[in-house]
């Protein structure tokens, strides 16, 4: 994934603004910055201006209590004069074999449910039995690598036209998509997100009418296979305290039944 802010241009434009964009972001006051950091508001004044140049320790210590992405963090420590802190292993490196192994073990231990594992950029890199199910007959241009699934998804020639409640899964999507392009800055998941956001939506595409009383504890994905209508709820896992870039931004799907129906037809399709 490419960030807007590159290193060079991190480091041009130093790591004061750019600290000072997180902590609004974040809604924080430099004085509460400073009191979890352990340091002074005045202190944070003075690095936010370029008054002061902040030590190493300090821009990890308030990256973290900022919440800022492993890969972001790179790019302050570079705006700041340092080297990166953390590397960026392609998922295929022998020394990510654990990583990737135990992804593949858990999406097929989830089966017959759908599982899948996405990057930053929702390009998929691991997906069970339960995912090829939904997307059989699919045309052959969706389905060449690499895979992504927000195009999957919402393409008006991939699941989109299956999807029966469309307007408001494609709603979730796009305002989850939103999310990580202000936490992650990319460029690269931006013209994602123009793409998407500008396939057609049908107009006797189904939806909840506003005054329908809501019948799930959270929004499902409801869609059609073979003349049924599956029902599912979508959870994402991440990784806790990454310390690689590539790791940071992995993250699993998992898409847990909604409903008796769903679990039987499942588990009698896929036993």
């Amino acid at each position: 994934m490419t960030a807007l802010t590159s290193g060079s241009a991190a480091t041009a434009q130093g790591v004061g603004p750019l600290l000072r964009a997180w902590r609004e972001r974040r809604r924080v006051s430099q004085l509460e910055l400073a009191l979890r950091a352990g340091s002074s508001a005045r202190h944070i004044s003075f690095v936010e201006t370029g008054r002061s140049r902040p030590s190493e320790e300090m821009v990890l210590r308030l990256a973290e209590h900022l919440d800022v992405p492993v890969r972001e963090r790179n790019a302050l420590l570079l705006a700041a004069g340092y080297a990166p802190r953390y590397p960026e292993t392609p998922l295929h490196d022998p020394a990510l074999d654990a990583v990737r192994e135990g992804m593949e073990r858990l999406i097929r231990g989830y089966e017959p449910y759908p599982a899948l594992v996405v990057d930053a950029t929702y390009r998929v890199l691991a997906a069970n039995r339960g995912i090829h199910l939904l997307m059989d007959g699919l045309p052959e241009h969706l389905l060449q690598p690499p895979l992504n699934a927000m195009r999957l998804t919402l393409h008006p020639e991939g699941l989109a036209p299956r999807i029966r409640n469309l307007r408001e899964w494609r709603g979730h999507l796009l305002a989850q998509m939103e999310r990580q392009i202000g936490l992650h800055r990319s460029g690269e998941l931006r013209a994602l997100y123009e793409e998407v956001a500008g396939y057609p939506v049908p107009e006797d595409a189904p939806g909840r009418e506003p005054d329908d009383p809501v019948p799930y504890f959270a929004l499902p994905l409801q869609i059609e296979h073979e003349g049924r209508t599956l029902s599912f709820i979508s959870s994402i896992s991440t990784f806790n305290t990454p310390m690689d870039v590539t790791v940071a931004e992995l993250a699993i799907e998992t898409l847990l039944p909604a409903d008796p129906a769903t679990v039987k037809y499942l588990q009698t399709l896929l036993p």
